[in-house]
């Protein structure tokens, strides 16, 4: 048995491992882990820089790498205690913004501010217990290469955006979105799609 399957088997050991890690009731990583042990496991790629006021709770059990050239901003918040974060090559990851993975992000994205993208859900089957307390799940987030993230937007659990979209400011995204598409609202809708034939936003027709 690896050693990491050895440690979740055991709820003791776990506890243990996890009060090693983490601080403030396991919330954010360790100065020790911070400064010694995440360089060594997370990839920052060359060119690539994370503001000085960001908030960076990423742990050495799961994966974090940025790629060439990505930037980070100030005051966003970056967790991976739950699934892995991946930022692309040559994406912009505005101010405010907060991303609980497991995220995946392309290449040359553009975030605005006070983004959401959470892969992670609480549970609420037991009303007789406070929600935090309960098991959470979790979905990936995929944001294909090229997108434009407007302000505001919230990204839920399990959704995949393709390629070159736009999502309004201001939008709740609960549904996959097609490459080559402009969505706005709560929940997000289609509203345009690009026509690659004529190299326009064509405005989408409700059936």
């Amino acid at each position: 048995m690896a050693l990491q399957d050895k440690i979740k088997s055991n709820p003791g050991l776990k506890k243990l491992v996890m009060w090693m890690l983490t601080s403030e009731q396991g919330i954010r990583p360790r100065w020790w882990v911070r400064t010694f042990m995440n360089p060594f496991y997370h990839k920052k790629g060359k060119g690539s820089v994370v503001f000085g006021r960001a908030r960076m709770d990423v742990m050495p059990f799961n994966h974090f790498s940025m790629g060439n050239n990505a930037t980070i901003e100030d005051f966003t918040f970056i967790n991976n205690g739950m699934g892995p974060v991946v930022i692309g090559d040559w994406s912009f990851i505005g101010a405010m913004n907060v991303i609980i993975g497991p995220v995946t992000i392309g290449n040359h994205i553009m975030t605005a501010q006070n983004v959401v993208m959470s892969g992670l859900n609480h549970g609420f089957s037991h009303v007789n217990t406070g929600f935090r307390y309960q098991p959470c799940t979790t979905s990936p987030i995929t944001i294909g290469d090229g997108c434009w993230i407007g302000a505001n937007v919230v990204i839920t659990a399990g959704v995949t955006i393709g390629q070159y979209c736009v999502i309004a400011a201001g939008s709740v995204v609960t549904k996959d979105v097609p490459p080559y598409t402009i969505v706005a609202g709560n929940p997000a809708k289609p509203l345009k799609q690009f026509n690659h034939q004529t190299q326009t936003w064509d405005k989408i027709i409700a059936a």
